[in-house]
């Protein structure tokens, strides 16, 4: 290739700071400042939900269709916050209340026109460009609202390379064939080689059965997709593009200028050369939640409140440890059941467990900031940024042994805490013979207790734990890799 940097068009659903509904969106957000230090240009194209284009600097038309399916649409491209962007104002589908996916807790019923609609902008764009001459060399795709632009690429016998990520396999994407012909797809591919899943059109399969690549964001989820409890019926060909080296997990970073705790504006600055404000930081988040000064541990616990994220575990065996010496402080929302069980937690013990349900960023700054450990007992985790961000500001992890949580924390056995490497507490691990359930969270939290009573080894794990990478550098030189690869 020329001198001229590599250019890649990013199709996105959500992106951070824009629209954000989970750790999608800032893999979105954070990847194109990384790659742009190796040589990558990227465009991200996504929807113009309400309220998008005002936050937009200098938008000016790059496309436009007077009928995408159903309406007009144009395309803006613009800049926020160090971003290019690419926004698909379509009013038809992105103009109306509710979230990106959801209105009052129920999809959008035209969603697959919705994203289908998107993921047909990508494909024009990767082979037309924009009005100011604008083609990407390589288009990178993410879960199933954009896994159709390797299809329409494909069937238009175009040759540009594709990359899939897989962020969550558990949202597939599915609509009846009946819908084949207004989305512009070929019903002589609605088979299961391609585009069928079980007498539906799924677009996540379409995206893993003609991207060029796929990737999922750990490697060890990239292992657990290929089989049957992880891979949500897609194990198949999951199995089918690992075998053939086409599949491969890049572990996500996070942004650390935003998750530094020497320079965070919510916190009490701290680093791994002066930690000594850590305590401080905790402190001020037990005066918050009116809790007394444990024994033992501060845990922080900020999730969504559901079955895959383990929260019924942390039901059965968080009384345990606050009669251990443990306190606990939780931050989400979610399903119901445990919204109500938490609160029952809280009046049982309420000077050793703090509940707030809903979402608050800054408040979830001073909980990492104050907690001596993060607990993450997710049953299926593709990678995890709670736990990434638990490690950067010294709350150590208790996680899982699943997906990212495995390939993330190390845990503190005594051959790891000896040769330095231990970053945590892990449980569960299947390649051990171990399962996922509350007895493995009981005993790593026991581990966690009598460390934490030994102050100089607890003080040597937080260390190691704070001074582990969790940044993008090393990932998106794996990203910018496998590009290159592509293009050449």
């Amino acid at each position: 290739m020329s001198h001229r940097h590599h250019r890649v068009l990013s199709v996105a659903s959500e992106c951070a700071p824009l629209v954000k509904t989970g750790g999608l969106a800032d893999v979105v957000g954070a990847l194109p400042a990384a790659l742009a230090r190796l040589g990558w240009q990227s465009r991200i194209l996504m929807p113009a939900y309400p309220g998008i284009l005002e936050q937009v600097d200098r938008s000016e038309e790059a496309w436009r269709d007077d009928d995408l399916f159903g309406g007009p649409a144009v395309v803006r491209s613009g800049t926020c916050q160090g971003l290019d962007l690419l926004l698909l104002d379509a009013p038809h589908l992105f103009d109306r209340p509710g979230g990106p996916y959801t209105v009052d807790g129920h999809d959008h019923p035209d969603n697959p026109v919705r994203f289908a609609a998107l993921s047909w902008v990508g494909a024009q764009l990767a082979m037309h460009g924009t009005v100011d001459r604008w083609r990407p060399d390589l288009v990178h795709v993410h879960d199933w609202q954009s896994g159709l632009v390797p299809s329409y690429l494909k069937y238009a016998g175009s040759e540009v390379p594709t990359l899939l990520t897989i962020h969550n396999i558990a949202f597939q994407g599915l609509f009846g064939p009946d819908q084949l012909d207004d989305l512009h797809l070929p019903t002589w591919d609605f088979h299961p080689e391609a585009l069928e899943y079980h007498g539906l059109v799924s677009t996540l399969k379409a995206g893993m059965v003609h991207a060029s690549r796929v990737t999922t964001v750990s490697p060890t989820y990239a292992e657990e997709l290929t089989t049957p409890e992880f891979g949500f019926g897609l194990e198949g060909v999951a199995r089918m593009r690992g075998d053939r080296g086409e599949m491969l997990g890049i572990l996500n970073g996070i942004d650390t200028r935003i998750w530094d705790p020497a320079a965070d504006p919510a916190v009490l600055p701290y680093s791994v050369e002066n930690p000594r404000a850590k305590a401080e930081n905790r402190r001020a988040l037990l005066d918050e939640f009116s809790l007394e000064e444990p024994v033992g541990p501060l845990a922080v616990v900020v999730t969504r409140l559901t079955h895959q994220k383990g929260v019924d575990l942390l039901l059965e065996t968080l009384p345990g440890f606050i009669e251990a010496g443990g306190a606990v402080v939780v931050l989400g929302s979610g399903d119901p059941a445990y919204e109500h069980g938490l609160g029952e937690l809280a009046s049982r013990f309420p000077r050793s467990v703090g509940v707030r349900i809903g979402y608050d960023e800054p408040l979830s700054h001073r909980m990492y900031a104050g907690g001596d450990l993060v607990l993450v007992p997710s049953r299926f985790e593709p990678c995890g940024l709670t736990q990434l961000y638990g490690l950067r500001y010294g709350a150590v992890p208790v996680v899982a042994a699943t997906g990212g949580l495995r390939d993330t924390v190390v845990d503190a056995t005594p051959a790891n805490l000896a040769d330095g490497t231990a970053t945590g507490f892990t449980f569960g691990d299947s390649r051990q013979g171990g399962s996922i359930d509350a007895g493995g969270l009981s005993f790593a939290l026991g581990r966690a207790i009598d460390m934490y009573a030994d102050r100089e080894s607890w003080l040597r794990l937080r260390e190691t734990a704070m001074r582990e990478p969790v940044d993008w550098g090393t990932s998106a030189g794996r990203y910018a890799e496998l590009f290159a690869e592509l293009v050449r």
